[in-house]
């Protein structure tokens, strides 16, 4: 190219790249976020025994000082069933903070029962994240107006119809999310993991289900974790929704209109059925029977980190990091999004070659609904083998009626990998909202439990030693230096894939060009 021709070209390019970037300064200048002044301050209820749920609680919790009880929440109606019947036991306060609400059965009624919660009195805060709220503006905003009901959406796009052209002028802060998971009762009881609100994340929708995890935790752990809610609620990023929302004089008649939908879909019996056979509440209320007290500490990031403003010792993945070092014999890691990431891949890849065990699960190509994740986990799987990682690949094919319990999903229903759990030495475990992935390490806020708990490690050690043989692909090196799945069938025999099971070569390809692309940061 001549240098007058070049000069010219680059006269343009600078023109538009001018021109573009006064399109996103007037879009910043339109769209602004609101003013914080004058947003009400909050601090949870302490945990007591003034409730019936507390005054249950503590009566064990004395014989157990300084620990924490905690149970397992693997079947996803029984997850469901947990929230119902907590809410409806609830007599001081629900705090509920969430990463996805949706629009469905058990979205629509679950908002219904902290409604009916708030209007007997009991003071709701509800803390979403933005990006899952879409289509809720009109019920969020009439709960919100509600005497005890307080809504807030953390880092909110200030558009509010085409959110997503939010993304061209204020990508920066929109691609940070809060993924945290909580729901806190009475401060004495909170269930933590990975499930966010819907069907699918509780193994009922239509298109297919999540194999997912949660626990209910009391005790201190609990009272971390409401204290760890204040530090969002009260954080930069949390707006009150009247503040982005104009209230909908018929937003409580459309959520009684949704509720009512939701009640009468054949795919609500199991929910409903679920609620009525719970003997959560009435086990907590006699004493916090059937509970496992052991010590358990939250692990989170700061809210600050919404901001990019975290400091590295603020960042939960430095403390996660610091007990897989501990680690003495190995490892178990479920996680639905693994991409380790040059560091991470080097401490799993080092645990293993001192001889340490370390066996992971996630998702196949077959089974993950996000395949440029899979092709960030790619670029590591075949460091990862060499250095004697055993890696298993979950199936997306039908869930025998066996296995239904294990995975938590609906026996017969084809299922994705969505859980994250972390189990250290078969005697602890980690369980939360945290993606082993470069957007759970930098972007995202994340929350977990650290549960010192050999009864809980050792239901993964189940799931690894009988279940992911069948429900999963074991990932090997090849003779030839390739990589190769063994599918094991039913009646104990193999079969061998040369490539990614059950793809297309079109969806192979897709993968392969997306992993030649620098965005490893954002998946």
């Amino acid at each position: 190219m001549r240098p007058r021709r070049l000069l010219r070209w680059l006269r343009r390019l600078a023109f538009v790249v001018a021109i573009a970037a006064l399109g996103v300064l007037a879009a910043r200048l339109s769209f602004p976020l609101p003013s914080l002044d004058g947003r009400v301050p909050s601090q949870a209820i302490a945990a007591s025994e003034s409730t019936a749920l507390g005054a249950g609680i503590s009566l064990v919790a004395a014989e157990h000082p300084g620990l924490s009880g905690v149970a397992s929440l693997r079947r996803g109606p029984d997850a469901f069933g947990a929230r119902v019947t907590l809410a409806r036991a609830a007599e001081s306060s629900i705090d509920a903070q969430y990463y996805i609400w949706q629009r469905d059965v058990t979205g629509f009624l679950l908002l219904d029962e902290l409604r009916a919660a708030a209007e007997r009195g009991v003071r709701v805060r509800l803390l979403l994240d933005d990006v899952g709220t879409a289509g809720l503006d009109a019920e969020l905003a009439a709960l919100d107006a509600l005497p005890n009901f307080e809504v807030r959406l953390f880092n909110p796009f200030t558009l509010r119809t085409l959110r997503s052209a939010g993304y061209l002028f204020d990508v920066v802060r929109l691609n940070r999310r809060m993924h945290n998971k909580a729901f806190t009762v009475d401060g004495a009881v909170t269930i933590v993991g990975g499930r966010n609100v819907g069907d699918i994340y509780f193994a009922r929708a239509a298109e297919g289900h999540y194999s997912d995890f949660d626990v209910l935790v009391v005790g201190p752990a609990a009272a971390e974790v409401s204290t760890d809610f204040d530090a969002y609620w009260a954080s930069a990023s949390a707006y009150p929704v009247n503040l982005l929302v104009e209230p909908s004089e018929g937003g409580l008649d459309s959520l009684r209109e949704a509720v009512a939908g939701a009640a009468s879909d054949p795919a609500a019996e199991v929910f409903l059925d679920a609620v009525e056979a719970s003997t959560l509440v009435p086990g907590l209320k006699a004493g916090a029977a059937g509970l496992d007290w052991v010590a358990a500490r939250l692990l989170s990031d700061d809210p600050a980190k919404a901001l990019g403003l975290a400091g590295k010792d603020e960042i939960l993945m430095a403390r996660l990091s610091e007990e897989m070092g501990r680690s003495v014999r190995g490892l178990d890691l479920i996680s639905a999004y693994f991409i380790p990431g040059r560091r991470g891949a080097a401490l799993l890849a080092g645990l293993a070659e001192q001889g340490l065990r370390v066996r992971i699960l996630t998702n196949s190509l077959e089974s993950t609904d996000v395949p440029p994740v899979h092709s960030g986990y790619v670029e590591y799987r075949d460091e990862l083998l060499d250095a004697g990682v055993e890696l298993y690949e979950m199936k997306s094919t039908t869930v025998p009626r066996e296995d239904a319990d294990h995975f938590g999903v609906l026996a017969s229903a084809t299922s994705s990998l969505h859980a994250k759990v972390l189990t250290i030495d078969g005697e602890r475990v980690f369980v939360g909202s945290f993606n082993f992935d470069p957007r759970s390490f930098f972007l995202n806020c994340e929350m977990g439990i650290l549960i010192d708990s050999v009864a809980i490690a050792s239901e993964f050690d189940g799931i690894f030693d009988e279940r992911v043989r069948v429900n999963a692909y074991r990932v090997i090196r090849a003779e030839d230096g390739g990589t190769e799945w063994i599918e094991t069938l039913p009646d104990g025999g193999e079969v061998t894939y040369g490539s990614e099971p059950r793809t297309t070569f079109l969806e192979r390809a897709a993968v392969a060009v997306i992993g030649w692309l620098p965005v490893d940061w954002m998946l």
